[in-house]
């Protein structure tokens, strides 16, 4: 058996000389890594170390001997156990260092880019309150239904009203939905036996519109007394214009189901991206952070570097925001995405604008681009913003056989990006600049916007 430098259950003195990319601080006992939540680089910490495996071990704070000059006080000691505000307690800055410097590590270790510009992370003025959308989980606690979040690795949850990283205007909702529903006595579900009804409350508000949308995520159709409950709530909340039931029957972490009950107002809320408006769905996705959204996508305008001549194709097009933003700056876009009910909003978000040189097809953008080739419609710019795996293998082939003068890739993967990158210069493509972003503050996530090139 080998013996390691520690032992399950023992208190002893490390300093934390890193941290991870889930920003777990790093301490080495004889060159072998622990890895210890809430705990900053330059710190000395007495810890009890919790697991010790073979090529790594974890410890818990006891102790902190030496504070580091970046730690701040935390909004709640609750949010580092259900995983929601990871680095609350590192001063903003130092997150903004610390996601500038994720890009960098995966741009040089991933993608061999040693040399790549990648520009310091542009973060927020007031880096709370900045989500325009929540999914809380509803429980029975205490013999009451309860909203929090789950604990780490469980679905024990944590009752919490506040989350402090979500517009303050939703905490209020969940807090006041909360008490309707017990005031109704609806039966909060129950995970073990798959019992109960209200699984979760999900809400939506337009950052610049103030309108809500409540969804209300059961495990039946029946949501008894109805007829009480949606004047509450509207009487409670008068910025609600949507209220959904969304029916999931099944034993599943899949938050939605597939049946929807409108059961006020339609299914939809108006928000503003710059002078655009956009109808968004219960189901939609879109950006949770209104005002960090204008700011990527003012990124992606300017490495787009549009003339009005271009032919512009958005390959994971959503609901139209990135495409129909960049539209009045083109002479076409053509935007591609496989859900097809996020296509007829992109359709709908079109004409809501009155902009008539966008069109929107549904289907996988490795088939759609040579479409526009046999069509002679030729792409100078590919905007892409796929979810966390990256591209697609076959999608950046057809990208290296299309040849678009310019790729502008919108990522919330820094690893994936990196991976996805070096593909692509194989294909004869140079990377010019990567620009972090900070769609996330207090936690790891870092977005970003990286412009290529065709090599010369």
């Amino acid at each position: 058996m080998k013996n390691f430098p520690v032992k399950k259950n023992e208190t002893i003195e490390v300093d934390i000389i890193d941290l991870t990319h889930e920003g777990m601080g790093v301490a080495k006992i004889d060159g072998y890594p622990l890895f210890i939540e809430d705990a900053l680089p330059g710190e000395k910490i007495e810890i009890k170390v919790l697991k010790v495996g073979k090529s790594f071990g974890y410890g818990k704070v006891i102790t902190i001997l030496k504070s580091s000059e970046d730690r701040i006080p935390v909004k709640d000691q609750n949010f580092t156990k259900v995983g929601i505000s990871p680095l609350q307690h590192l001063a903003y800055g130092a997150q903004l260092t610390f996601k500038t410097n994720q890009v960098k590590n995966v741009m040089q270790r991933v993608a061999k880019l040693p040399d790549v510009p990648v520009l310091d992370t542009l973060g927020m003025n007031n880096p709370w309150g900045y989500r325009n959308k929540a999914q809380i989980p509803v429980r029975k606690i205490n013999n009451q239904l309860q909203t929090g979040f789950f604990r780490k690795n469980s679905h024990d949850l944590i009752p919490l009203e506040h989350f402090y990283i979500q517009d303050p205007k939703i905490d209020e909702a969940v807090i006041t939905i909360r008490d309707i529903m017990r005031r109704y006595s609806i039966k909060p579900y129950n995970e073990s036996d798959n019992t109960g009804n209200l699984r979760h409350i999900v809400i939506r508000r337009g950052y610049h519109t103030g309108e809500m949308m409540v969804v209300l995520i059961t495990r039946t159709p029946k949501l008894f007394p109805t007829s009480k409950i949606i004047p509450d709530i509207l009487e409670a909340l008068p910025e609600v214009v949507s209220i959904v039931q969304n029916v999931n029957t099944k034993k599943t972490n899949v938050i939605f189901g597939d049946e929807t009950i409108l059961l006020h107002g339609e299914d939809k809320i108006i928000d503003t991206i710059f002078d655009l408006k956009f109808e968004i769905s219960s189901r939609s996705f879109y950006q949770v952070n209104p005002q960090q959204t204008e700011v990527m996508y003012n990124k992606v305008k300017e490495y787009a570097a549009l003339t009005g001549n271009e032919i512009v194709v958005d390959a994971y097009c959503g609901i139209g925001t990135i495409g129909l933003t960049l539209a009045k700056d083109a002479k076409h876009v053509y935007g591609v995405e496989v859900i097809e009910e996020a296509v007829k909003n992109a359709e709908s978000n079109a004409k809501l604008n009155n902009i008539e040189n966008a069109t929107f097809t549904a289907g996988l953008a490795e088939e759609a681009l040579p479409r526009l080739l046999e069509q002679e419609i030729q792409p100078d710019v590919v905007i892409v913003d796929p979810p966390r795996k990256g591209l697609e293998a076959s999608l950046i082939e057809t990208l290296i056989e299309t040849k678009p003068e310019r790729i502008v890739y919108v990522s919330c993967n820094p690893a994936t990006l990196a991976r996805d990158l070096a593909l692509l210069i194989e294909g004869g493509y140079q990377v010019n600049e990567v620009q972090p972003v900070d769609n996330f503050p207090q936690t790891t996530h870092v977005e970003s916007v990286t412009l290529l090139t065709k090599a010369v």
